[in-house]
């Protein structure tokens, strides 16, 4: 049994970005990060661009100017402008050629076929220049960068519509056990809902990553023997639930061990989640987690989150911890050091009650795990407590 320091950075040290290519349609590509370099095929924007409502005026001595016409964002046509002259013009739109600058509507007093502006305005005043934001065959995003709603927004702009980005593991979410049927059956005596697959495959959704499939096997060991060897060739990631333990009726150590899986570690000197399982073979990466509903979860968000971000090329990026006040007593039973399922909300933070690794009602208003060291045996109202916010 190893610490879990020990087992973070092994995971850390274990995993490896993809670094395969995909091409992606512009408007689903969030949360990639780009394959390549970006270069603009436009200048951007690709006219002179009105930054605001007002008058495009053909600047001259006087502060009186005549009114020809109009120009909306959209319109494609460019009037020639006189010396004197002004049209009026809305944000967005393209300035001709023969305006100097725009002075803004509020700054204007009409007069029937004229304009009085309050004083002379400098040359190009609240007109963008082309190429002001990105000229053509310029680098608009560098290679590696994570693609934001914004990044997405500017890209499509630039006319893009498909993008090179790193691809994304394949990943395969396996549950055990005899007692588990889907919510559809009708419960028998002895019987659970499974819940495992539906909790992993929606925080994997809410990660991003949805190139996830799930299968379920009976606890059988030729049956877990052949699924797992299939997923292990096909999947870039097999996440197991069950069947770790050391049970009469727990196959997935010795299917995995058949399979020659490299073992980098069992079991972790935590609370709840210690039968945690971490393995490569060749290029995939397997975590048994327990079966264990808020065990299993918390183990993917400590372990599995790892992994998954530097698969991506965000190297060893867990999530965030912070200091923050407890509003709880708690006292912890035996030595191992323990995630406490918690409510975190403005610099303070509630230690909830049900922290059964099998409790997942507590789970599921929680926001937040509190860590508990090995060092210490209690937590008193107002001690500063290490707190990790969960990506939810």
């Amino acid at each position: 049994m190893i610490s879990i320091e020990e087992a973070i950075q092994i995971v850390k040290k274990t995993t490896k970005p993809l670094l395969g290519e995909t091409i992606k349609p512009i408007e689903k590509s969030g949360g990639y990060k780009l394959f390549k370099n970006v270069y603009s095929d436009i200048d951007m924007p690709p006219f002179r661009q009105a930054a605001m409502d007002g008058y495009a005026l053909h600047l001259h001595d006087g502060l009186t100017y005549n009114l020809i016409g109009e120009i909306k964002a959209g319109d494609n046509f460019q009037p020639y402008i006189k010396k004197g002259e002004a049209v009026r013009i809305f944000t967005g739109a393209a300035v001709p050629d023969t305006a100097h600058a725009v002075i803004m509507q509020e700054k204007v007093k009409n007069i029937g076929n004229q304009i009085n502006i309050e004083h002379n305005i400098l040359e190009n005043h609240n007109i963008r220049p082309v190429g002001e934001q990105v000229k053509k065959g310029d680098l608009a995003l560098k290679k590696d960068t994570k693609l934001t709603p914004a990044a997405i927004g500017y890209l499509s702009s630039l006319g893009i519509s498909e993008i090179s980005v790193y691809k994304k593991p394949s990943i395969a979410i396996v549950t055990t056990g005899n007692e588990l049927i889907e919510a559809k059956n009708k419960l028998g005596y002895g019987q659970i809902y499974e819940s495992n697959s539906k909790m992993l495959q929606s925080a994997l959704y809410n990660l991003k990553f949805y190139d996830v499939t799930i299968h379920k096997i009976k606890d059988n060991y030729n049956q877990t023997v052949t699924k797992l060897n299939d997923l292990i060739i096909n999947k870039d990631l097999v996440i197991i639930t069950g069947g770790i333990s050391v049970g009469d009726y727990d196959f997935v150590g010795k299917a995995l061990n058949q399979l020659e899986v490299y073992e980098h570690f069992y079991k972790v000197k935590q609370k709840p989640g210690k039968p945690l399982y971490y393995g490569k073979k060749e290029n995939t990466l397997i975590f048994a987690l327990p079966g264990n509903p808020a065990a299993a979860l918390t183990c993917f968000y400590i372990y599995v989150y790892i992994a998954l971000q530097n698969m991506m090329n965000n190297y060893n990026i867990e999530l965030p911890r912070i200091q923050a006040i407890s509003l709880s007593n708690f006292e912890k039973k035996g030595d191992r050091p323990q995630f406490l399922k918690a409510i975190y909300k403005n610099g303070s933070v509630t230690i909830l009650e049900g922290q059964s690794s099998a409790m997942q009602q507590t789970f599921a208003i929680s926001n937040a795990l509190v860590f508990v060291p090995d060092s210490k045996s209690r937590i008193k109202k107002n001690d500063p407590v290490e707190t990790i916010i969960l990506p939810l």
